[in-house]
């Protein structure tokens, strides 16, 4: 029997449930407050072309996206590259494009870079994270390493990711990085390859959406949820307060939530055990100082950031991965942290981050001048980067809540691998699966 399923999030997870509701014969309505669709990877306009808020890109090995792609005819528009990665660690730079540069990585002495590569092939081939869980990423390494491939390496990339909390995240988030990667080589000892989509993701939003009301569904922008109604233990529908102010309240005979948890929690109220899963992660604050640039910074499109004195994580030169030309010919540059809500620079104003930075730009490049920074963009984002801690898959939060009819899908629920387009999409088909079955 068709059902009447009430979205709140047109972020990925929240379009691709909508996409196969509607797809079902079922009726969906999304919510978002913002005035775009896409959440995470929405787009900002550089050069005529639309780039994401917050850099993304996919491997080789991202089904879920790229099986959702073919599907809404989008396909063709992906294009994959061979990616270029480097490490900044002492004043210095150091590319990682195949496996043979970690030989070349000086702070390691000669014994450790030859153990890591050890350590990296033995990740590769671990199968079941499950016997990784009781760990942090910090523990596994300083036992299975040496004290100087986490002093010299790892601790300064998980400083600069978690910041206070990088002694506490659990080791399968590691391990699902380097399965993604070695799956995305060609071949044990070949170049990483990326993938994008040419005319961006923003692309596969919008055929999420046409997709979604051609098929008698609904997305409403700038419409936020301020409360899931609740009757006798069961989800009947949603107060919605649109962009003019006007308060409706639309009925429903499911509503599924991918809001982060602390928003979450504030619109419905839940039993004390489901609760405090839900309460039970913390999130990191991401901030994206993007720029456009009249000359290329480096060669890399990926820097990761191994040294305390630089106040960012990393840099994404999104133009040495897609052409200059696709952006009016502006240099794109992605400037990120990752960085607790409480932290002073989330929240420094956009002038206050874009000073405090650029200073540390010619530690890449000597030769750069502020002179070459036509364009500042800034993003911020309260709930970016989950902080999944050791044994979590006892205490994760389940899809279906102990309301009757309520489900929630956020990145929280995304286990053991790292939150991503690709993943949401998974979890967002997942629960949109869940919730017919319950139908029946």
């Amino acid at each position: 029997m068709p059902m009447k399923v009430g979205v709140i999030g047109a972020g990925a997870a929240g379009l691709a449930a909508a996409y196969d509701l509607v797809n079902a014969g079922h009726s969906a309505t999304v919510y978002e407050a913002a005035p775009f669709v896409g959440g995470q990877a929405s787009t900002i306009e550089v050069g005529g072309a639309p780039l994401e808020r917050g850099y993304h890109h996919l491997f080789t090995n991202d089904k879920a996206m790229l099986d959702l792609m073919e599907e809404l005819g989008v396909g063709g528009s992906m294009r994959w590259i061979p990616s270029r990665v480097s490490t900044y660690a002492n004043g210095k730079i150091y590319p990682f494009v195949t496996p043979f540069d970690l030989l070349r990585f000086k702070p390691l002495s000669i014994l450790d870079r030859f153990k890591l590569g050890l350590l990296t092939l033995r990740l590769q081939r671990l199968k079941d994270w499950r016997s990784l869980e009781h760990l942090t990423a910090a523990q596994w390494i300083q036992s299975a390493g040496t004290e100087g491939i986490y002093k010299n390496m790892w601790d300064p990339l998980l400083r600069g990711k978690f910041g206070k909390y990088h002694d506490r995240v659990a080791m399968p988030w590691l391990w699902s990085k380097f399965q993604s990667r070695v799956k995305s080589r060609k071949g044990l000892f070949g170049r990483e390859m990326l993938g994008y989509p040419e005319k961006s993701f923003d692309e596969i939003f919008e055929a999420l959406v046409a997709h979604v009301e051609s098929h008698g569904g609904a997305v409403h922008l700038k419409t936020r949820v301020e409360r899931i109604l609740v009757d006798e233990n069961r989800a009947t529908g949603l107060r919605i307060r649109r962009d003019g102010g006007d308060v409706a309240e639309e009925s429903f005979d499911m509503v599924l939530a991918t809001a982060p948890s602390f928003n979450f929690m504030e619109l419905v109220d839940l039993p004390d055990e489901y609760r405090e899963r839900v309460a039970g992660v913390h999130y990191m604050a991401a901030v994206v100082v993007i720029l456009e640039m009249s000359h290329p910074l480096t060669d890399s499109y990926w820097m990761n950031i191994a040294d305390d004195d630089v106040p960012f994580l990393g840099l994404i030169e999104h133009t040495n991965l897609m052409p200059v030309e696709n952006y009016g010919g502006n240099y794109v540059l992605y400037v990120t942290n990752y960085l607790d809500r409480e932290d002073e620079m989330f929240k420094m104003s956009q002038d206050e981050l874009v000073a405090h930075y650029l200073p540390h730009l010619k530690k890449f490049n000597p030769d750069f001048d502020e002179s070459w920074v036509k364009k500042v963009h800034y993003n911020a984002v309260s709930a970016a980067q989950p902080i999944i801690e050791p044994g979590y898959s006892a205490r994760i939060p389940a899809h279906k809540t102990p309301v009757d009819g309520l489900y929630l899908a956020n990145t929280t629920q995304i286990y053991p691998e790292d939150r991503g387009t690709n993943y949401s999409v998974r979890m967002g088909r997942d629960v949109a699966r869940m919730m017919m079955a319950q139908t029946r």
